[in-house]
């Protein structure tokens, strides 16, 4: 039987007076992927940022591992093992791709060498490894993307929380970064994703969620839902 990594419980928060997140639950288990969908607006950042410990709760719980979310630190759960790959790329502009991922290493060491580490990330995207020495203001949209994702994976994580991961990217570069979280998925780790892209996240994800308004509105097996004419309904915001 599968363990439940985060647990989310009648959620709820806001920015001042603007009420983003209204009640959400979902929970995601060990090895699993599970991929929120919805419109622009539809509070998929806002989930996100509260659950990584960016965005305060104003009410209902979250539970990562044990950890209870509104009372730790962003950077306790990234040490704890959730990791958050924000919206509109996670890179420190003026260092180079290697200073990148060694920063990201060092945050939360693991048993296994820089170097190894570094020869693991560079496998899953050659790309990096060829502009190691680059500065990762420099890159292009879609191998800054590449970047973030390789930061937050180079240790290993226990969730990977994934904020519009093809915002902005080509056809091309969208199909690169599918791949490697496909790999990722698939090496065990247990991955949230919210995307607008809903093809590819259904693709990707063992169960899914529609999220509208702040609220979940429908959820079930992704393959169920890739098919199911509300989901797409509620991306085109015609709910």
């Amino acid at each position: 039987m599968q363990t439940t990594i985060l647990s989310v419980s009648n959620l709820s928060a806001s920015y001042g007076p603007i009420r983003a997140l209204r009640g959400v639950s979902l929970e995601v288990k060990e090895g699993e992927t599970v991929a929120v969908v919805g419109a622009n607006g539809a509070g998929k950042t806002s989930l996100m940022r509260a659950l990584s410990g960016i965005l305060p709760l104003s009410g209902g719980s979250a539970t990562f591992d044990g950890i209870q979310v509104g009372k730790a630190k962003a950077h306790q759960l990234a040490r704890a093992g959730m990791l958050h790959v924000p919206e509109g790329r996670g890179t420190l502009q003026t260092m180079r791709v290697r200073e990148n991922l060694q920063l990201a290493w060092e945050i939360r060491p693991t048993e296994e060498p820089l170097e190894k580490a570094l020869q693991n990330v560079y496998a899953r995207f050659p790309r990096l490894a060829e502009r190691s020495e680059q500065l990762a203001g420099n890159l292009s949209g879609g191998e800054q993307q590449m970047l973030s994702v390789a930061r937050a994976i180079i240790n290993r994580p226990r969730l990977l929380l994934l904020d519009e991961p093809s915002m902005g990217l080509s056809p091309l570069f969208t199909q690169e970064v599918f791949k490697a979280l496909a790999e990722i998925r698939n090496a065990g780790v247990s991955i949230l994703i919210v995307e607008q892209n809903v093809s590819k996240a259904l693709e990707l994800a063992h169960r899914a969620m529609v999220l509208s308004h702040g609220e979940i509105t429908l959820q079930g097996p992704a393959k169920e839902l890739a098919s199911d004419p509300r989901v797409m309904a509620s991306y085109m915001g015609q709910e």
